[in-house]
């Protein structure tokens, strides 16, 4: 039992860094960047005329893949 607790503990300290305050914190930041990012891209590229999507190759009911893959790259 002892030596699975030593060979265990390193992976929990790991762990531990990225799942306190600090680790939340920056996830909420990041996840508010992304969602800005979003929200910015579908914004701008909503703006645009159907002539000038055509120009970029793009069509109206590509907008929020478009942005999805902007803000998460999926």
């Amino acid at each position: 039992m002892a030596a699975t607790n030593i060979l265990t503990q390193p992976a929990r300290k790991e762990r531990a860094a990225g799942t306190g305050i600090m680790g939340l914190i920056v996830r909420l930041q990041e996840a508010r960047a992304r969602r800005a990012v979003y929200r910015q891209t579908v914004s701008e590229l909503s703006n645009l005329s159907n002539r000038e999507l055509d120009d970029l190759g793009l069509h109206r009911s590509m907008i929020t893949r478009i942005a999805t893959e902007a803000a998460w790259g999926k």
